[in-house]
Parts: structure tokens; sequence; C-alpha cells
């Protein structure tokens, strides 16, 4: 079993950087494909980033292409977002995931572990 926990969300100007990490327990991190995952309110839990688990293939959301960049620590357990030029459409609370897997899946459907979230506010 993997737990996570997010931190490093906050409040941004409209042009402002923030990194993300998520923090997982147990032995076997270096096992799992992670992801990043966001929810704007109002909205569906939507698909950002995945990064194969040794870091070497990384996905991004069209949305997110060129401003956000996922990777991964695999010794200190950690993945991480770092997120570039942000807009105030991406406010939302940003959720990490696993999955025991060397698909780079896109669905939430897919991930078996789930961290409880960190917001993230762009203010314009």
């Amino acid at each position: 079993q993997v737990q996570l926990v997010e931190s490093g969300g906050g409040l941004v100007q409209a042009g402002g950087s923030l990194r993300l990490s998520c923090a997982a327990s147990g032995r076997t991190f270096s096992s799992y494909a992670m992801a990043w995952f966001r929810q704007a309110p109002g909205k569906q839990r939507e698909f950002v980033a995945v990064i194969s688990r040794s870091g070497s293939s990384t996905y991004y959301a069209d949305s997110v292409k060129g401003r956000f960049t996922i990777s991964r620590d695999n010794a200190k357990n950690t993945v991480y977002l770092q997120m570039n030029n942000l807009k105030p459409n991406d406010t939302a609370v940003y959720y990490c995931a696993a999955d025991n897997t060397i698909v780079l899946h896109r669905s939430l459907r897919d991930y078996d572990y789930w961290g409880q979230g960190t917001q993230v506010t762009v203010s314009s």
C-alpha cells in the first residue's frame, strides 16, 4: 500500500510559479507510475501529467504542456510538479496519484492510490 501526501500549494499571481511535492510512503515507490490530477470547483477531476517509474517518460495534458514539468526522485520517494507561467484557470485542488503499472494512464480510474490534495489559487 502507498500513502501520498501533497504539499506546496498556495496563492500566486498570474504568471508566477509554484512547485508541488508529493511524498510517498513505502519501499516500492519506484514500482509506481505517478501522476498529477486537478479539480476545479464545479468541475470533474482532470489529468495533468504522468511520469514513468524510472522517470524517463512523461506525458502532459495539452493545457499545461510547455508550462508544467513533472519529475521524480526515487531515492526520496517524491514526485514533483513544477508549474510556471500560471494562469487563473489553473486554480484547482491538485492531487497526486500512484498506479502500479508500466503504462502511462491518463484516466483517474486507473489509479490505485491518491493523496488528499493541495489547493492552488492563481489570481489575475
